[in-house]
């Protein structure tokens, strides 16, 4: 079964399936199978930069995720802890305070009840976005009605692939090209492999990501998706509650001069890539039933999901299967999607997406409160932090009625959700349609 599938008996009130195959083989419908399953709520730490005196130098990576937890069960006081079914934790380097099984250790941590069990995730980039739809899943078809899903990343502590051992097998036999475990040397490959992409249109979007950022956050718009985290420097404790990363006085005239250390001569430089970041994200994700017998906030409704592989080489294209997909499944297109949260991982490889899609460098749609550029990537984290901000923007907005969050991931894969904005007009909540349904018909069922 494809990765991006979730097994279970068809909802009653989804739309009739279209009678158009998709490449693999599906055929094109509003939505996946299964029950209806909404986000009630999700915050962030403030990210901090990744090195010794950032703000997380020494502070632990689990109680980083702790804080979020905690903070999600403090925010939502119709949530019951023993409802719990599963707490889904990403982390691209699983040792140290990364380790010993992130879901479980975070949930004691936190105080919820020992019975709620736990697990570890990691899809590199993508681990959050990937604790969040399997978890997802796991309500969809039934097996828990409530979960906790995020990331973490200290990579101040834990460097990117400094404990891994690649097999020798990748390079010897050609398996992927040395390019593909380097991430800015993919950037790179991505700007030879379109002449559209240039340095320039690059530049231009770093630089209004900064921008963008220190816009919403002059307007407010940042600090309600932040849990503040107390932290220890040599000068006492104190508490974080700001984003570190951000350079609001970023200019084009100022970027002319970096140095690209990814190629001599080379077009991605520090002010097209996102910093390196630590920091950790939650969410609390529930049947649609279930959060309407608990009075549950609803910020967004799950439509579909996909993830994608590409060559490893340009490993910043992922995204763009991925949202084929994802429409695919969805039943949309690209023009019914009225707001987008990319992960600004590379200004060159958001340009690709949006050059794939037709859409302008600056659409209003895409990022418009600045992204990873500006504020951070802690790696497995930002999966979520997307859909924090998303879920912003449709409370914001209620005429946009479907969203997508969308990032590349490491190695050659994208990962792509689609969401749909319950304050939009025409959002019908299915909660009170029965979860049983009759087999679907011979010209219902897939192939």
């Amino acid at each position: 079964m494809p990765s991006s599938a979730v097994s279970s008996p068809p909802t009653v009130a989804g739309p009739e399936l279209s009678a158009e195959p998709t490449r693999r083989g599906r055929r094109a419908r509003r939505g996946m199978l299964g029950r209806p399953v909404v986000l009630v709520d999700g915050v962030r730490t403030p990210f901090g930069r990744a090195r010794e005196d950032g703000l997380y130098a020494s502070t632990r990576a689990d109680d980083l995720v702790v804080a979020c937890v905690r903070e999600l069960l403090r925010r939502t006081e119709a949530l019951p802890p023993e409802r719990i079914g599963e707490v889904a934790i990403a982390a691209t380097t699983q040792s140290g305070d990364q380790g010993l099984t992130l879901g479980r250790t975070v949930a004691l941590l936190s105080g919820l009840p020992e019975d709620v069990p736990g697990y570890a995730i990691d899809r590199m980039c993508a681990g959050a976005l990937t604790a969040l739809t399997q978890t997802a899943s796991q309500i969809a078809v039934g097996a828990i009605d409530l979960a906790v899903a995020g990331g973490v990343e200290h990579m101040g502590r834990h460097t990117l692939g400094a404990d891994a051992d690649p097999n020798p097998r990748f390079l010897a036999e050609r398996i992927v090209d040395a390019d593909a475990l380097v991430m800015g040397a993919t950037a790179e490959n991505l700007h030879d492999h379109d002449p559209r992409l240039t340095k320039e249109r690059a530049d231009a979007f770093g630089v209004a990501s900064q921008q963008r950022y220190a816009a919403a956050l002059a307007a407010g718009r940042i600090d309600e998706d932040l849990v503040p985290v107390g932290v220890w420097s040599p000068q006492g404790w104190g508490l974080a509650t700001a984003d570190e990363p951000p350079r609001p006085g970023t200019t084009l005239e100022a970027l002319a001069g970096l140095r690209t250390p990814f190629r001599p001569g080379g077009r991605v430089t520090a002010a097209t890539s996102s910093p390196l970041t630590d920091g950790a994200t939650a969410c609390v994700l529930a049947a649609e039933e279930t959060a309407a017998e608990l009075g549950l906030p609803v910020r967004m409704r799950l439509v579909s999901y996909a993830f994608a592989g590409v060559d490893p080489r340009v490993m910043g294209l992922g995204p763009v299967p991925a949202t084929h997909r994802a429409l695919d499944l969805a039943g949309l297109t690209m023009a019914d999607i009225g707001a987008i949260e990319v992960n600004e991982a590379f200004a060159v490889q958001v340009l690709a997406f949006l050059d794939a899609f037709g859409i302008d460098d600056d659409d209003p749609r895409v990022n418009p409160d600045g992204g990873a550029i500006a504020m951070g990537h802690p790696l497995a984290a930002s999966g979520v932090r997307l859909a924090i901000q998303l879920a912003r923007r449709f409370a914001a907005d209620p005429s946009i009625r479907y969203g997508l969050t969308t990032m590349c991931v490491g190695l050659g894969q994208g990962a792509t959700v689609v969401w749909e904005n319950p304050h939009h007009p025409e959002y019908a909540s299915v909660a009170a349609v029965p979860s049983t349904a009759s087999a679907p018909s011979a010209e219902e069922a897939q192939p």
